[in-house]
């Protein structure tokens, strides 16, 4: 982390799981904690589109943030069961993650579909996570950096340098996404400082130094501190750990170094 020009973004990504009710409670629970890392961190909890309302509701007048886990492009049309960036920030929502590898993997998203939902989101004014990574035969094929800037440059296709600000990167190598498996933090870091240089190249040093990159990929209360002591993971994506008050409690504190 480099607290100096970015701050760090602990960000909770749900899936699946919870009901409304759990979400209002977990969001309460959470509160005390919220309002103590607001100093080192901002916190963020990307629930199911079902959960939005409650959640919202839970955290007004908190620290606490919450996002959606998928958007779609275009404002409105015939696009049955998606919902829009306008909708979600219209609900309350200041964040979305965009190209999750389980979106890419189980519902076909391309880098091209992934582009222009950043556009859209940026567009409504949300915060996109962009998540970027490689599968475990393209890191035995040694061409993890060369997969990850590709993802960056074709994700950010006419976005702006002003747009490009409320962008947020997230390495999540696909072969560590819910399996248990971590990148070690040496690959974290490396991925993390490939994906800042991408962003200098495209951007300039200025902005580049500015944009938040987070590591997703069984990050929890263990192995935190050791990632997040790597000049450029300023933060994390969690997974499993973010589904226990506890549990996601202690990443936040691990960001407190």
């Amino acid at each position: 982390m480099n607290l100096r020009y970015r701050k760090t973004v602990i960000a909770g990504n749900w899936k699946m799981n919870k009901s409304p009710a759990e979400a209002r409670k977990f969001v309460l629970d959470l509160k005390q904690e919220a309002a103590a890392a607001s100093k080192w961190c901002d916190v963020v909890l990307c629930v199911p589109f079902l959960h939005i309302p409650a959640a919202v509701k839970a955290a007004k007048g908190t620290k606490i943030a919450v996002g959606a886990q998928n958007c779609h492009f275009e404002e409105t049309g015939a696009f049955t069961g998606e919902i829009s960036c306008r909708m979600l920030a219209e609900a309350g929502c200041k964040y979305v993650i965009v190209g999750h590898s389980e979106r890419r993997r189980d519902f076909g998203e391309s880098d091209r579909t992934v582009n222009r939902k950043v556009l859209a989101a940026c567009e409504a004014g949300l915060r996109p996570i962009v998540c970027v990574g490689e599968t475990l035969d393209m890191r035995d094929d040694g061409v993890t950096l060369d997969v990850v800037r590709a993802q960056v440059k074709q994700a950010l296709r006419g976005v702006t340098q002003e747009q490009v600000r409320r962008v947020v990167f997230a390495y999540e190598p696909v072969w560590a996404i819910g399996t248990g498996y971590t990148a070690t933090a040496e690959q974290a870091g490396e991925v993390g400082a490939a994906i800042r240089e991408c962003l200098r190249g495209l951007y300039g040093a200025r902005i580049a130094r500015g944009i938040s990159i987070l590591y997703g990929g069984s990050m929890n209360g263990t192995n935190a501190r050791e990632l997040l002591a790597q000049p450029d993971v300023d933060g994390g994506l969690i997974g499993g750990a973010s589904l226990g008050v506890e549990t996601f409690t202690e990443v936040i504190e691990a960001a407190h170094q």
